[in-house]
């Protein structure tokens, strides 16, 4: 009787292991599922909003732009410059030697190949974040003609490019589209 007890103690300590396994596994498996179910959730929330997301870009119909002028429009929080310029903005944008600008960058690579009469810039000054004046006729625009920032005398030029004053870079250029001859979508 004595070996039918051994032989019975053995065989339950290899199920109590099983057992055992088997615990583990689901216990494992389900603290997976509840974790997942938990952390789903909290990651979805962080997406933005549908209304964010409506934000994202911008239309603009740019008809009533007048040559010379420019407007502000609003995207994703900031101020957007859109200025139609005229042959003569252009051609001191282009004439600029890339070797006088503290920030070098031709004035192509900051216009849309074929619409180099559009210039639209993130209207923040590169300094301090303040805004600069000289998106409509009667702002100051600096001794380039382009921007002027009152707060601290940084001046861009017709291409938006730091040329005096304490930016350290130039105004930035957004993502942007022309969608037809007529309208553009930044973002």
């Amino acid at each position: 009787m004595a070996e039918s007890t051994a032989a019975h103690a053995a065989h339950d300590g290899h199920a109590d292991e099983s057992k055992r396994d088997f615990l583990k596994l689901v216990a494992g498996a389900g603290a997976a599922i509840g974790t997942g179910a938990i952390a789903w959730p909290l990651i979805s929330s962080m997406n933005p909003a549908r209304d964010v997301l409506a934000l994202s870009s911008v239309e603009l119909d740019i008809t009533k732009i007048e040559l010379g002028t420019g407007i502000t429009v609003m995207w994703r929080g900031k101020p957007i410059f859109v200025r139609h310029r005229t042959p003569e903005e252009i051609k001191e944008a282009v004439s600029v030697k890339l070797s006088e600008l503290p920030d070098p960058q031709a004035d192509a690579a900051r216009v849309k190949t074929g619409h180099n009469e559009w210039l639209i810039l993130v209207g923040i000054c590169t300094h301090l974040g303040c805004i600069p004046t000289g998106n409509r006729p009667t702002d100051v625009r600096g001794e380039y003609g382009g921007w002027f920032c009152p707060c601290h005398g940084s001046q861009y030029d017709t291409s938006g490019r730091i040329r005096k004053g304490p930016a350290p870079a130039n105004l930035d250029v957004p993502p942007y589209e022309f969608m037809t001859e007529t309208k553009i979508k930044i973002g």
